[in-house]
This record gives C-alpha cells, structure tokens and sequence, in this order.
C-alpha cells in the first residue's frame, strides 16, 4: 500500500487560496479549504480585478520578481482555465503624450512598434484615433468572475472538500499544515500587510469592440479596459493607499470615465452596470511572500494588484514547502514571530 496523502487545510477561497488548493491536489494531497464567507467570491477582492496576464507591461512599474514570476501565469491559466483570451495587449497614448509611450517602450519588452495602420489593424474601432502603441503579443486575460466559480468546480471534481461560512483561526494546531491564503484578512497576523484600494466600472457599450486589453497612457489618470464580451468593459486603475472595502469615490469615477471618453467616445454613452471597490494585501516593497509558521504552515500573502498574474507561481512554491519542505528562496521570507 502506499503512503497516506498529505492533509492540508487552505483557508482563504480567493485566487490565491484556490490555486494553492489547486496545486496541491495536483501533487497529491488532501485538500480542505475553509471560507469565512457564505459564498464563492462574496468577499474576495478578486471579484474587482482585472484579469490581465501581462508581466511584460507591469514591468514598466513593478519589480522584476513580477515579470519572471508573472510569466508562468501565460502557461498555466490556458490549461487549467479554457476561456483565457490570448491576443495580447495594446498600450496607447494620445499624440501629445508620445514621450510616456516611449518611456514605457523603454522599461519593458516583448513589443511590437505600432503605427496608426498597425493600430487599426488589431483594433478596427480605433482607427484613426492614435499614431502610434505598443503591443505585446504574448500577453493575455481572463474574466476573474468566471475563473473563481469554474476553478471551485474542477477542485471539488477532484475531491477538494469547501467549508463555508466558517470563521477560521489559522494558528489552530488542530488544523495541522496549514496554508494560510486570507489576503487583508491576514493583518491579524501579518503586522506589516497594508490594504491598496482599486476601484473599477462596468460599462457596456456595443457600440464599441475591442479585442484585448488597451492601456490608455492618459496624462492625469492611467487607464486599462479589459473586454469581457458582448460589449462590455471593465474599467480601472485606480491605486490608493487605504485598507478601505466598499466606498467608490466620484471624483475615480470621473476620472475613469473622462480617461475611457479619451480613448473613445463612444464611452459617454455606456451604459454603467456597476462600480465596485476593494483593497489589495500588499507588504511594503508590493511583492508576494511566502512566510513559514507553525510547524509546517505557512502564509501566502501580498499579491497586491497582481493576483491571477502571480497566483499560479506562488501556489506552486507554496505546494513545494508545504508537501516537500523545498524553499523557495525568491519568495521564502523567513521573518520570526509573524
């Protein structure tokens, strides 16, 4: 007979509970994951997320860890996600900005020049309305509110068993190994975890199509607007420093909207299906961490703005720890008493 799998009790069904969940069923273990909330999603901040899978554009801002990390994510969600739309990304600038484009031509790659023709090439509905963009190729997205429900489903085909409505002290020997997935949650143990604010629309406008996401260098306020079919769009880009939930400011909402009417105008009259806010966990250099606790837990955590980017490459290392003991040292953070 063979030696009894692994039990290991995931707590958190955000994005990083269930990919970690994920990639311990795939290596054998038995998976329980435990959710405060009485639903899937309920209070996940992946409900507000993008869904970009675009290592080589963040990395005109983010760490370097994020885009070797965030390159697995291009591998992994085709596979175990099948709606994942893979035709890259378009970054855009308006004429008067041409030095911001090239300056993020400059801290990135795996782009392609484009010129007004190229644009209206891969974006009919926007012919004429630029000179010149960037686009990456091998960058993709997904739909997170599609993701969450459909990753549940595969986890409990292969036996995962979900727990809901059950508030859960994670530092409870009686769970055993533990992965400790509960994003802001976790302040209550992580002292040096802080809440980035992100507030989003849903518009639809048919009269627009768009094939993938465009990134709108706009001057005042940076926008992205990630398609998800049938004429709507889910617009963002908001970052403020602040552990607040719920509340959607009108001067983001302005903001956002006067950025989308830059880059068409056929956005004045979308219609808007919904505004939503919420806070990202990120530690203070904004980069993932994997932090052993207990015996053999451990706590995954800071994903920040990137979590279906980084969450498949974080899920597999913390698998690695938790089943293994193998550490991975760009992650591993060995911080005593956290």
């Amino acid at each position: 007979m063979g030696r009894p799998a692994v039990q290991v009790t995931v707590i958190g069904a955000g994005i990083a509970g269930l990919t970690t969940a994920w990639a311990l069923a795939e290596a054998g273990a038995e998976v329980r994951v435990m959710e405060r909330s009485a639903a899937l999603g309920a209070l996940a901040c992946s409900r507000y997320a993008g869904g970009m899978l675009a290592p080589w554009c963040e990395a005109e801002s983010a760490d370097a860890l994020v885009v070797a990390l965030g390159q697995e994510a291009l591998r992994y969600w085709p596979k175990v996600h099948a709606a994942t739309v893979q035709r890259g990304s378009l970054v855009l600038a308006p004429g008067r900005d041409a030095p911001d484009l090239a300056r993020f031509a400059r801290r990135t790659e795996r782009f392609q020049t484009l010129d007004a023709d190229g644009i209206a090439a891969l974006e009919p509905d926007l012919a004429g309305r630029f000179r010149s963009g960037l686009f990456f190729p091998d960058e993709a997205h997904l739909d997170p509110r599609a993701v969450l429900p459909a990753l549940a489903d595969a986890l409990t085909a292969r036996g995962v068993y979900f727990d809901f409505g059950r508030e859960t002290d994670a530092d409870d020997p009686s769970l055993g190994i533990v992965a400790d997935c509960r994003g802001l949650a976790a302040q209550d143990r992580l002292a040096d975890l802080r809440g980035v604010k992100g507030e989003m629309l849903i518009l639809r406008c048919p009269a627009l199509t768009l094939s993938r996401p465009i990134r709108l260098l706009h001057p005042r306020f940076p926008l992205y607007i990630v398609p998800r079919g049938d004429g709507v769009f889910m617009l963002g880009a908001t970052m403020l420093e602040s552990g607040e939930r719920n509340r959607v400011t009108a001067r983001s909402v302005v903001e956002l909207l006067n950025a989308a009417y830059a880059l068409h105008p056929a956005f004045a009259e979308a219609e808007i299906l919904e505004m939503g806010a919420d806070a990202r966990p990120a530690f203070p250099d904004n980069l993932p961490r994997l932090r052993p606790f207990g015996k053999q837990s451990l706590r995954v955590n800071g994903l920040y703005r990137h979590g279906f980017l980084l969450s498949p490459a974080l899920a597999r290392r913390a698998a690695d720890y938790l089943l293994h003991g193998t550490r991975s040292r760009e992650v591993m953070d060995e911080n005593p008493g956290q």
